[in-house]
């Protein structure tokens, strides 16, 4: 991802609504599976930080690592998640021993790799007997625009292709959802419809009106989710699997 993305990411992530839904996605997610204190848990592309800080506020007894494969990234992520130990690497070949985790959180990073079942296979190399996963993909490769070339995303997946490709490790998913269902027909209409002369990303704030709107919409597929509901398809796939 080019160097200006990360900047961009580091200006709006704390407030913008795609990355406060994520988050929160991320969190309940972990929430679910681990214990509230003593989990290690690595953010594997933890981009600038924004989720290393929300799962530091969320668990403070969480025992947290960050990596990612671009040295100014890690640059922000240790000023903006300060105290939280940040390594440079790829998640293709993750720099450390077999069994280390408790859980890996990997957000629309997989998705970034020309292997991406290497990819997995070293997530569930580095995470202990029973670890845990969550993963987040960009949804549905016909939705492929000028985002995710900026955003360097090489593909989308379908939900079913990413329960496969994490059986296909070694992983047994639990559970598998689209979110940003709600946004949905915008994000077509946007990306598709009229994307715009020379369009960068849609990593950007909206005007405090458009942003509430959002978050309100957030705020209910998150009240859905929390209560065991899944949604039949949205821009982005959740999935929370466990190795055997």
């Amino acid at each position: 991802m080019e160097p200006d993305e990360y900047r961009k990411m580091a200006g709006v992530e704390d407030a913008m609504w795609y990355y406060r839904a994520l988050h929160r996605h991320v969190v309940r997610s972990l929430r679910s599976e681990l214990p509230a204190s003593g989990a290690q848990v690595l953010d594997a592309g933890c981009g600038t930080g924004g989720l290393l800080r929300q799962l530091r506020e969320a668990q403070p007894a969480w025992l947290l690592t960050g990596l990612d494969f671009s040295p100014l990234a890690c640059e922000l992520a240790r000023e903006r998640a300060s105290g939280v130990a940040v390594v440079q690497g790829s998640i293709a070949a993750l720099p450390f021993p077999d069994a280390s985790f408790d859980a890996v959180v990997s957000c629309d990073v997989v998705c970034q790799m020309p292997d991406d079942g290497q990819a997995v296979r070293e997530i569930y190399r580095c995470l202990k007997p029973g670890g845990v996963v969550v993963l987040t993909m960009p949804a549905y490769q016909w939705m492929y625009s000028y985002h995710d070339r900026s955003v360097a995303n090489l593909r989308r997946y379908s939900r079913g292709q990413v329960n496969t490709l994490l059986g296909a490790a070694g992983f047994r998913v639990g559970r598998s959802t689209y979110w940003n269902m709600l946004p949905f027909p915008l994000a077509v209409v946007r990306r598709k419809i009229f994307p715009g002369k020379g369009a960068a990303s849609d990593v950007a704030l909206f005007p405090a009106p458009v942003e509430a709107a959002f978050n309100g919409l957030m705020a209910l597929e998150h009240g859905w989710l929390s209560c065991g509901g899944r949604m039949p398809f949205g821009s982005s796939v959740l999935t929370v699997a466990r190795k055997a």
